[in-house]
């Protein structure tokens, strides 16, 4: 009897366990599919358009832009967190190079970093910010935009 209990007990133990892995792998296991059905932002950059999808939560965020293969020209995605922080980024599952501008409450870039696919390599804000927007490499750079320069039509406050 004694035998039964505790291998009723491992068993439990073991799909416990199993429960635990397979949640903890959802986001990895959908890294694997682009996601999509974000709602999109339409931002301005000098003269430039941006159709920016929104990353909001937490899930959102972790997924990013992971597992594209391709983005629009004037496309890209805007994370959005609560509150100001010290931002930092990589491209774990990412397959296209990406730059991601910082970018300050009231629409200003804080610092714009060059990013390669599929490096874990952590790329930061030189300031705290609330929004960091991905773009394909080398967009801000082509368009003369940098540090300094002004984002408008984003969800900063008003």
């Amino acid at each position: 009897m004694l035998n039964i209990k505790r291998a009723a007990s491992s068993a439990a133990l073991s799909t416990a366990l199993l429960i635990t892995a397979l949640s903890a792998a959802a986001p990895a296991m959908a890294q694997q599919i682009p996601q999509t059905g974000l709602p999109v932002v339409e931002l301005g950059a000098g003269m430039h358009l941006i159709h920016a999808e929104v990353a909001r939560t937490d899930e959102q965020r972790a997924i990013g832009l992971m597992a594209r293969k391709e983005m629009a020209p004037n496309a890209g995605m805007i994370f959005v967190f609560e509150q100001p922080a010290q931002q930092c980024f990589w491209m774990r599952n990412t397959l296209i190079p990406l730059s991601a501008a910082f970018v300050a409450d009231d629409g200003t870039i804080v610092n714009i970093v060059e990013m390669q696919p599929l490096s874990d390599a952590s790329h930061c804000s030189t300031k705290p910010v609330r929004y960091v927007l991905e773009m394909n490499k080398g967009w801000f750079d082509k368009r003369g935009l940098k540090a300094g320069s002004k984002l408008r039509g984003g969800p900063w406050p008003k």
